[in-house]
């Protein structure tokens, strides 16, 4: 253990899970000075980065799923850069996407040893309107899945819940229009979907940007246009399949900013959590945030 102070900032739903009391405990007993807070309702995950600033604590650690890592991220970036501590992840969701894919134990003892020991890194963070997301931007078809999936049902299925539901939301789909620019390019081709990744994976497990690292300064953006026939459909999974190569409906590449411009709302989830814009922009911070990460992370360069 290190001897750095650590806060865990546990999402309410998780506290009387007995597998997280019993880690914590026992890393308690092995020496580490380890401090719990619940959250009991809506901004007490900011409130609660505040206090841990002023508390000095050095490693925050954020105990839910996508959804209570996003709050946190939020809470220390209304920080100074300096009062920001080290975030670390104790994953408890139903699909757990950042962890998953940034190599984080999904077991509570090891995924809080972790956060206790790990040698802190600088991540990438990114701005979209007035929020901040550490892991993906879903739009379109992937938001509308999101935000219609039931928590049981995501509770009772982790990511298979997502397929389900995807399923029947495509009978009632539609495109969604607009107007896309970035630095090297542009397009108004009618979306079925567009990722905006920091992270690599998304809607339980859906890996829309496998080529995504934490600290390259770089988004990766991921648009797949708008199919009007079965042969196109199995077409664009195809693509979908060979990414991080591009075809004729998937296109993938890197750029530090996008912007986005509709006459009607788009959709959107941040880590999960669901938005709806009709114009946004999201750009990269590089190395905003220090993460307490696998020294193996597939997602550090």
């Amino acid at each position: 253990m290190t001897d750095d102070t650590a806060r865990v900032i546990l999402n309410g739903k998780s506290a009387q899970l007995p597998e997280v009391r019993e880690a914590v405990q026992a890393l308690r007993e092995a020496g580490a000075d380890l401090e719990v807070r619940v959250t009991w309702e809506a901004g007490d995950a900011l409130r609660l980065c505040d206090e841990a600033s002023r508390d000095g604590i050095t490693r925050l650690i954020a105990g839910g799923g996508d959804g209570t890592v996003n709050e946190l991220v939020n809470g220390l970036m209304r920080l100074a850069p300096a009062a920001r501590p080290a975030l670390g992840v104790l994953p408890l969701g139903s699909a757990n996407d950042f962890a998953n894919g940034a190599g984080i134990p999904l077991e509570p003892r090891q995924a809080l040893a972790l956060a206790l020991e790990a040698s802190p890194h600088k991540a990438d963070v990114v701005r979209l309107g007035n929020h901040y997301y550490l892991n993906m931007a879903s739009c379109g078809f992937g938001a509308a899945v999101t935000s219609s999936t039931p928590k049981a049902m995501k509770r009772l299925l982790g990511g298979g819940a997502y397929s389900l539901m995807g399923a029947l939301e495509a009978w009632r789909y539609q495109p969604y229009r607009g107007h896309m620019s970035w630095p090297e390019g542009e397009s108004d081709a009618p979306l079925f979907l567009l990722a905006i990744g920091n992270g690599c994976q998304a809607g339980g497990g859906q890996r829309l940007a496998p080529s995504a690292k934490l600290d390259d300064g770089l988004l990766e953006v991921l648009i797949v246009r708008d199919f009007e026939s079965l042969s196109g459909l199995k077409q664009a999974l195809d693509e979908l399949e060979a990414l991080p190569a591009c075809g004729e409906y998937v296109e993938y590449f890197q750029t530090t900013r996008l912007r986005f411009d509709s006459d009607a709302v788009l959709p959107l989830t941040l880590d999960g959590e669901p938005f709806g814009w009709t114009h946004f922009e999201a750009n990269v911070l590089p190395g905003e945030l220090t993460l307490l990460l696998p020294a193996k992370s597939p997602l550090l360069s």
